[in-house]
């Protein structure tokens, strides 16, 4: 069996005679002659040395052999239309991939329902999407590393559109201690707590944003490990609000009573890293984000 000597456009017939119920309708379909479409398969089944079809009263179908191997075939056939079409695209300029970096405070499930939304429309294109915090997406921009950024801060010389706007809450579990003090809590108050903070993945600038002030702090890498730490009772936080509805609702995490400075908004901004040269495909990306998330 020498698959080396077949070759897809044999397959392509072989299919198309299953599918279509004969040779005269392949023909009709594949624009060959029936002649041509006989021709082709006969001489696949001499290169595999294996009968695919055989005769059952006026209609060919496969033998057993015919159906194992047309079934791979059929993946064959459904990769090498995917890789043509993603050669037509890139030849239109399509990206084949988009460097997306998305804080991670940026509102999970609408990132989610985006990229739900792009994937019929990718035309092969593959996303690499790099979460970030706080001063990372600044980074990645002025690198030059990405093509599209859903950031807090908005670089000097880059320009943006704003998405939306979400709260940071400081919030504690439901049993720490800074509940049970039953008054307006102050920034004296925090100062004598743990504070968690979340690490700025910037490598060479470290933006810190928000109060700072406790004596204790500890510094984790994300916002879930935040949460975790938040829930267990190991100290109070500023947490985006949409990443902890749950545990708001729940009564497991509770806003602080704090006299002031309880909550601070955030705008996320979309900006584009190679302005000059931004490809349909994240522009499709982009819109897709503009319409997926709230008006500001």
């Amino acid at each position: 069996m020498d698959l080396l000597k077949t070759n897809l456009e044999q397959w392509r017939y072989l299919q198309a005679v299953i599918d279509l119920g004969g040779y005269a309708q392949a023909a009709q379909a594949l624009h060959r002659s029936q002649s041509a479409i006989s021709y082709a398969i006969s001489r696949l089944q001499q290169q595999l040395g294996v009968n695919l079809l055989e005769i059952q009263g006026r209609k060919a179908v496969l033998t057993e052999a015919g159906e194992i191997l047309l079934r791979r075939a059929r993946q064959l056939l459904s990769d090498a239309q995917e890789l043509e079409q993603i050669s037509r695209n890139l030849q239109r300029g399509w990206e084949g991939e988009i460097q997306l970096f998305v804080d991670e405070a940026f509102p999970t499930q609408y990132l989610i329902d985006v990229l739900q939304a792009f994937s019929p429309l990718s035309r092969g294109s593959r996303i690499h999407l790099n979460e970030v915090v706080v001063s990372g997406a600044l980074e990645a921009l002025e690198d030059g590393v990405a093509d599209l950024v859903i950031t807090p801060l908005l670089p000097v010389g880059f320009a943006g559109d704003i998405l939306l706007t979400t709260q940071f809450i400081a919030v504690a579990a439901q049993g720490h201690p800074l509940h049970q003090q039953d008054k307006s809590l102050t920034h004296k108050d925090l100062s004598r707590e743990r504070q968690v903070v979340v690490r700025d993945s910037a490598r060479r600038r470290k933006h810190d944003i928000g109060w700072l002030g406790a004596e204790q702090r500890w510094t984790v890498s994300n916002i879930a490990t935040a949460i975790t730490l938040v829930e267990a009772g190991m100290g109070f936080s500023w947490l985006p609000e949409s990443h902890i509805q749950k545990q708001l609702a729940s009564g497991q995490l509770k806003p602080l009573p704090l006299s002031e400075g309880s909550s601070y908004p955030t705008h996320f901004h979309l900006v584009f890293g190679q302005r000059d040269q931004r490809g349909p495909a994240t522009q499709q990306l982009a819109q897709l984000f503009r319409e997926h998330t709230p008006a500001t």
